[in-house]
């Protein structure tokens, strides 16, 4: 810094406003302080960072489910958000799910010394798992259909299958079926309430929940049984992937989407709209979940003030597998 002060013909705290993005420096000077750098090719130390301001400028991260795209989008956003503010990331993926196994990734990451914590797990099971647990550094929590919260970062899963089955509804269907998610993940209640929720409100028939795992292939399970229904015009996905084995089953049935049954997905994955039909779907921003979750461990460190955090909001996106019934 003292050699990129001298280049520059600056004083050292003039260099390290630069550095630090400070406002109060004129843009002429700003120029000679960044011309000066790029000559010199200087990087911030780390180590002294961290020295100097007490912090590791490390931030955890607990994770579970990474092969589904919501968490593993929102991780790509926690880790590029972490990357823009100085910090580098550890990453500790859970195996199980329990209390033994929860403490043991807090303790694994506070004893690496991180800043904060995210927690990227969005299961029932890590949230009872880390009730009343103390890791000593802020902790920010996934939680997909939770309200606004003061350390939840929450998408607003029940208004996306509410638009997902409102959507079907317009279109004329008398009623919309669902093929959920799994048991004990977050998500999957979330759209399940939604989906009841709307169905409630039009006075239509709530039907049997067919239950997969998120797979295209428990998606093709369900397709197949939806096919053999000749009752059956709308159905609610709750995942893009699940969604593509829906329609990949009922294709081999012989019936047409949406022609004899409309089909809507959740999550919009970037190979959605490449799907025969194309797929209408539910868009969520889960990179924004990263970024707002990085953001608010970064106020939690500074002793900011805790205000609830505003959810990640969803978007239809209508393609061509819906329509009104034949």
């Amino acid at each position: 810094m003292i050699d990129v002060a001298r280049l520059a013909g600056v004083s050292q705290q003039t260099v390290s406003r630069v550095v630090n993005e400070s406002p109060n420096v004129a843009p002429e000077i700003r120029e000679r302080v960044e011309v000066a750098i790029r000559q010199l090719r200087y990087r911030r130390n780390p180590a002294a960072r961290a020295l100097a301001n007490g912090r590791t400028m490390n931030i955890g991260i607990v994770s579970f489910g990474l092969a589904q795209y919501g968490p593993s989008v929102a991780l790509s956003g926690i880790a590029d958000e972490a990357r823009s503010a100085g910090y580098a990331t550890n990453l500790v993926t859970l195996g199980d799910v329990d209390r033994a196994a929860m403490k043991a990734a807090l303790d694994h990451l506070v004893e690496d010394s991180v800043d904060g914590i995210v927690v990227l797990a969005p299961v029932q099971a890590a949230l009872e798992a880390i009730s009343g647990l103390d890791a000593g550094v802020p902790l920010v929590f996934f939680e997909p259909g939770a309200p606004e919260g003061t350390r939840s970062v929450a998408t607003d899963e029940v208004a996306g299958a509410e638009l997902a089955t409102q959507h079907l509804l317009d279109l004329g269907h008398d009623t919309v079926w669902q093929v959920a998610g799994p048991s004990g993940w977050l998500g999957s209640e979330a759209r399940l309430r939604g989906w009841a929720r709307t169905l409630a409100s039009a006075g239509r028939v709530t039907n049997r929940v067919i239950s997969g795992d998120w797979s295209t292939r428990s998606g093709y399970a369900a397709g197949r049984e939806i096919a053999r229904n000749p009752k059956i015009t709308a159905v609610f996905v709750a995942n893009d992937q699940m969604a593509l084995g829906v329609v990949k089953a009922l294709a081999d049935a012989g019936l047409r989407v949406p022609e004899d049954v409309s089909v809507v997905g959740f999550d919009d994955v970037p190979e959605s709209q490449f799907y025969r039909p194309a797929l209408t779907t539910v868009r969520l921003d889960f990179e924004e979940v990263g970024r707002l979750a990085v953001d608010r461990i970064l106020h939690l460190m500074r002793g900011g003030q805790a205000d609830a955090l505003p959810r990640v909001d969803p978007t239809l996106v209508v393609r061509q597998s819906t329509a009104p019934p034949s």
